[in-house]
């Protein structure tokens, strides 16, 4: 060993190995600069890599082979110079070490990076957001609409999973289908920093699909691709568009060994579709056609979790509509048999959020706070940002009268889908319930954006509650921009009395006699009559049913009901006060002694 250590010596192997490593790690600093200054793709810096790694056992060899016999007469001068060039190179390849170990000490580890990049997706001033526009459907056949739909929806769900990129959610992106609007202002509206638009092309087995990534703010394209695939390959696809579109913007996959970005699959193409069609007829409220596809979907793949979770939700449309049709026998609708449906699915797929949200929401029908709290709690933890989720837990925590962690999840639901107007009306409604009326009323007035079907309601409680009786009432008058649909008991004449009553609080007289049962979240207005309590007639008949009447009464109900007997009753009736002395108290409620508390 002695004398092949010599040999390496003799033959410079030291020498050129050192020399490598630093003109080596020299180059691969320079082609990082390179690559971040003139935006090279990822695979030249992959590339470049490769080629540098390989490049050291060959330079290795060749110096073993090429022999270098300097002339006696010289000999000693060389040895001289050697010696001084092996004490740079050595100190450069220490340099080099110490570099080294220094970049590798304050690199974050990439738990780290991915729980970085997560708090900075969590802030809109810092986060990275993306829309995927409606996939245009190319095919020649409207019927096809529901694949290139179903395929838009999991491509988003796919890039929802990247740890540093906030999604714009498919109902928001969904408002801009068929729309050939400037992107720019599509970005805007969405707050999305980078959009995704492309094409579905279906010709039998055969799929095409064009994808491109877009910066909403000046349209510049940052990436392209065409897939030209079998159908069976359209799992494959959707992980390949995700993890371009990570390398495009530089961002972790946040993936653990052996983990995919496409987790649940069927087991064949013909039941994916099936799935994708079920979930259209869910999207679109047509019950009955959805509750059977979702029904073949889990005949033909009982073990495809997803599958369970849409088809409780498909049967729990279906009887949703036979309750509002007066066809239910318990006076609401009947989702007993979801809870069962749900089980199965967190067995078979114990990472989708889907089944613990659904358990979530039979706990809380059942008025079980501790499980439906926990469970919700899973189901976000297992995706964050899952806007429906988010929307009913965060309705749940405001019924038991949790108004400031309610309005947390209202915002994260808003930012996730900024053009859903219901989530706007239920957080104008938390908001205005913890003293912010002010702000919940500029989200619908001021601003006028995002007017629709149930502002009115918002816009006069807050009216009311500021006093303002007179645009109370024109809120809820036929004669305004922008009045409240007709149908069922919501009858003019039922919003003609309402506003009535607060022309009479305006002017300081009482209002005609007899007042009607107001109904249509109209009964607010009793808190300007001289039977101020009747604002809780509603919320008690919902508890009666067992539809949860707590959630709304935090915001239409003044702090002087809510010191009343009646409002405490309402509560206790609801199971809230076992929670608050279990979890702690509300926000506006705390312990007078050990048996009565008070609700400001």
């Amino acid at each position: 060993m002695a004398e092949f250590f010599a040999e390496l010596k003799r033959r410079h192997i030291y020498r050129v190995g050192a020399a490598y490593l630093v003109v080596a790690w020299t180059l691969a600093q320079f082609i990082g600069v390179l690559w971040q200054v003139f935006d090279f793709p990822p695979w030249i810096a992959q590339v470049a890599f490769v080629v540098l790694a390989l490049g050291f056992p060959v330079a290795l060899v060749a110096a073993w082979m090429i022999e270098a016999q300097p002339q006696q007469a010289i000999a000693s001068a060389v040895r001289a110079q050697n010696t001084s060039v092996d004490w740079a190179l050595f100190g450069a390849l220490g340099l080099v070490i110490v570099l080294i170990g220094y970049q590798q000490l304050t690199r974050p580890s990439p738990q780290k990076g991915v729980d970085l990049a997560r708090t900075q997706a969590a802030s809109p001033a810092t986060a990275l957001s993306i829309a995927v526009l409606p996939l245009a459907n190319l095919s020649g056949d409207a019927s096809q609409e529901f694949f290139s739909d179903g395929l838009t929806e999991e491509i988003t769900a796919t890039l929802a999973k990247l740890p540093d990129l906030r999604v714009v959610g498919r109902t928001s992106a969904f408002q801009f289908k068929g729309q050939n609007q400037d992107l720019r202002a599509i970005g805007q509206a969405l707050s999305a920093t980078h959009l995704i638009e492309g094409s579905v092309r279906r010709d039998g087995n055969r799929l095409r699909i064009t994808a491109q990534l877009i910066k909403a703010d000046d349209g510049t394209h940052i990436w392209a691709e065409n897939y030209d695939r079998q159908l069976t390959d359209v799992f494959a696809i959707q992980e390949d568009i995700a993890r371009a579109i990570a390398g495009a913007l530089r961002m972790p996959l946040g993936l653990r060994p052996g983990e995919t970005l496409v987790a649940y699959r069927p087991a064949d193409q013909e039941t994916y579709e099936l799935y994708l069609r079920a979930k259209a007829a869910v999207r679109t409220r047509t019950y009955l056609e959805a509750l059977p596809l979702m029904q073949q979907v889990v005949a033909r793949d009982p073990n495809f979790g997803p599958g369970w979770v849409w088809l409780a939700r498909a049967r729990g449309i279906a009887n949703l509509n036979r309750f509002v049709r007066g066809e239910g026998s318990k006076g609401r609708p009947d989702l007993e048999g979801n809870e069962t449906l749900a089980r199965r699915a967190v067995a078979l797929a114990p990472n989708y959020a889907g089944g613990y949200a659904m358990l979530a929401d039979s706990a809380a029908r059942e008025r079980n706070w501790r499980d439906a709290i926990e469970l919700y709690k899973q189901a976000l933890a297992r995706d964050p940002d899952d806007p429906e989720v988010l929307f009913a837990y965060g309705n749940y925590l405001r019924g038991l009268g949790y108004l400031k962690e309610a309005l947390a999840a209202h915002d994260r639901a808003i930012l996730i889908e900024p053009l859903v107007n219901v989530y706007r009306i239920f957080r104008a409604q938390t908001l205005g319930a913890t003293g912010m009326i002010e702000e919940a009323l500029n989200q619908f007035v001021q601003k006028g954006d995002g007017r629709g079907p149930g502002d009115y309601q918002v816009v006069a409680v807050a009216y009311a509650r500021m006093g303002r009786f007179n645009e109370a009432a024109e809120a809820l008058s036929y004669g305004g921009p922008r009045p409240p649909p007709i149908s069922g008991p919501c009858t003019r004449a039922i919003f003609d009395a309402a506003a009535d009553v607060l022309r009479a609080a305006a002017n300081k007289v009482e209002p005609a006699a007899p007042l009607p049962d107001f109904s249509c979240d109209l009964g607010f207005v009793y808190a300007y009559t001289t039977t101020p309590e009747r604002v809780l007639d509603e919320a008690e008949a919902a508890e009666r049913r067992g539809l949860g009447g707590t959630r709304d009464v935090w915001w239409y109900a003044p702090s002087s009901v809510r010191k009343t007997e009646r409002f405490k009753t309402l509560v206790r009736n609801a199971g809230l006060v076992d929670a608050w002395r279990a979890r702690g108290w509300p926000d506006l409620c705390h312990p007078l002694g050990a048996d009565d508390f008070e609700c400001e």
